[in-house]
């Protein structure tokens, strides 16, 4: 028999279990969850255990979801049922009651970014009462030690070291684009892994690009219509490797740059909102 419930924040452990053993299966070249990257997503994402849930058949997980939620909405962060347990209602279910639960204490507003290849999923938001919101793409460059050049110059500007502090303080950290892990929440939460430049002029800040060690670009933006070239400048800062900007949304300013800078685009994501409705 079938059982399911909420967790509370001394169920990490649980929830660790419940997604090696229901999510990974699904994406193998993932790394295990352990309760260290668990926290870490509490830190980061805002992750709630109280908006995660686990399925049970007996004493075993059959399916899980994890939920993050801010003010303005609470994401559905993972989902997943083993595969032996699949198409028998445990999804459903378990959108269902985070939806029942969210609908009485808010949130009422629910998005899911779902990559573009997982149709099951997608499939399931929508059957859920969710609708298509936005795509969001994930772009990539890269660049040979052989091909990096100097980093090219803005003529009369300087190119210097800045920090999400430094944006933040200066009301530059805009959040048009509603990407969960790169918003300013997620920013400022992970301020101290991320590193970055700016095209400065003496008055002011008119680009910056943040940047984590490990190959990530988090936030690429330019308050100047130049073509692209104060974006080319910082870009060239990173010199040689292969570089990802996660999910893309069509309204960011960057986004009509990237391709003419040397990014391609890779992965989408189908971006879904709902609201929250008892039962």
């Amino acid at each position: 028999m079938s059982s399911y419930r909420f967790c509370r924040t001394d169920d990490i452990g649980l929830l660790v279990d419940a997604l090696n053993r229901c999510w990974a299966p699904y994406f193998p070249d993932e790394p295990p969850a352990t309760a260290a990257t668990f926290k870490r997503s509490i830190r980061d994402l805002q992750v709630w255990c109280s908006s995660c849930m686990v399925a049970f058949s007996g004493p075993d997980p059959i399916g899980v979801l994890i939920g993050a939620k801010r003010p303005s909405a609470t994401l559905v962060h993972k989902l997943a049922v083993h595969p032996d347990h699949r198409r028998q209602g445990h999804g459903r279910h378990l959108l269902a009651s985070l939806g029942s639960k969210l609908a009485i204490l808010g949130p009422p507003r629910m998005v899911a970014e779902v990559p573009d290849t997982l149709q099951s999923a997608r499939d399931l938001f929508g059957a859920s009462g969710f609708l298509e919101d936005t795509v969001l793409t994930d772009y990539v460059w890269q660049r040979d030690a052989q091909d990096a050049p100097g980093p090219p110059s803005v003529e009369g500007r300087y190119v210097i070291p800045v920090t999400v502090d430094d944006l933040a303080a200066n009301g530059l950290l805009g959040d048009s684009n509603g990407c969960w892990e790169r918003s300013v929440e997620t920013l400022s939460a992970r301020k101290d892994e991320i590193a970055g430049f700016a095209v400065a002029s003496d008055a002011e800040i008119e680009a910056y690009l943040l940047y984590i060690e490990a190959g990530d670009i988090v936030a690429l933006r330019s308050f100047i219509d130049d073509g692209g070239a104060r974006l080319e400048a910082l870009i060239s800062r990173l010199g040689a490797g292969t570089f990802r900007i996660a999910k893309v949304h069509p309204a960011e300013p960057s986004q009509k740059w990237l391709e003419t800078l040397g990014f391609r685009p890779a992965t989408m994501h189908r971006r879904y909102a709902g609201t929250a409705r008892p039962d």
